[in-house]
């Protein structure tokens, strides 16, 4: 594992978020689950059912440096393309994965006795199911609490690890958790971060930016602005402020004040986070 934590980045498939069938929930958990355990998202990518899409999202993502979580598209229907995606982005070929195919099988086993049905490994659908278990050469299995059909993950050769969940919230949730707390818990809260922020009145954004830059290139700190034209209760606004490391979030933050001030801005309440 690398010393300092690698980036974070989040694809997302399926046709149904980009037209609107389905609204993706997927990226506000995964930012709460990082932010949770001190870590962040770096990126994220929405791509619909289309294998040249997917296969360049994917193809991108191993070639990265990234730790990747890609939910959706991996079952064994006529629309679900990841499996394949990540075998032609890899160059490898797809295979039953032996203990794929075992929990697979285990959970065939577990409806059929729920069914009060005789499991037969023969019939055409559970043959089909096996689909499921059908991964990249290479792929380790990632455990699914919720019904025992796993994920994959699998490691490219730029050095991207892109790991493979259902689209199902109720599946993919627990499932980044556990990947997050067993194979990346050293880089929890590794690194102290700090955000501070203040509302700006009738402030215009381009003639704040030289002092923007300054504060980036003096001390080190990430300088955001987030304008409001329509707030309920500030009204338009612009949220500024700075976030890095606490040691110098803090003096950049006083700077920041006192440029503004010299701009004769009126500033509104502050914010630390």
């Amino acid at each position: 594992m690398h010393a300092t934590p690698r980036a974070f980045g989040l694809i997302i498939i399926g046709d149904e978020i980009l037209s609107g069938k389905r609204a993706d929930k997927h990226l506000p958990k995964v930012i709460e689950l990082l932010a949770a355990r001190g870590l962040s998202l770096s990126w994220a990518r929405c791509v619909g059912d289309d294998r040249a899409r997917i296969t360049a999202a994917l193809r991108d993502a191993f070639a990265s440096d990234d730790i990747v979580f890609s939910c959706g598209g991996i079952g064994a229907t006529p629309d679900d393309h990841t499996r394949q995606c990540a075998a032609a982005a890899l160059g490898v070929e797809l295979v039953l994965h032996p203990e794929a195919k075992v929990l697979i099988e285990e959970r065939m086993r577990d409806v059929a006795r729920e069914q009060g049905q005789v499991y037969d490994p023969a019939r055409a659908d559970n043959v089909h199911r096996l689909n499921m278990g059908v991964f990249p050469a290479g792929a380790r299995i990632i455990a699914n609490p919720y019904n025992k059909i796993p994920g994959f993950s699998c490691d490219g050769p730029g050095g991207g690890t892109v790991h493979f969940l259902p689209g199902f919230p109720v599946m993919a949730w627990p499932m980044i958790e556990d990947l997050l707390d067993r194979h990346y818990h050293a880089w929890h809260h590794q690194e102290a971060w700090k955000e501070r922020s203040v509302v700006v009145f009738g402030g215009m954004e381009a003639v704040l930016t030289p002092l923007m830059e300054h504060l980036e290139r003096e001390h080190e700190v990430k300088v955001f602005s987030l304008p409001s034209v329509d707030h309920p209760t500030l009204g338009r606004h612009i949220e500024l402020g700075v976030k890095g490391r606490p040691e110098v979030v803090d003096r950049a933050y006083r700077e920041l004040l006192s440029g503004l001030q010299s701009h004769g801005a009126q500033l509104g309440p502050e914010m630390v986070r």
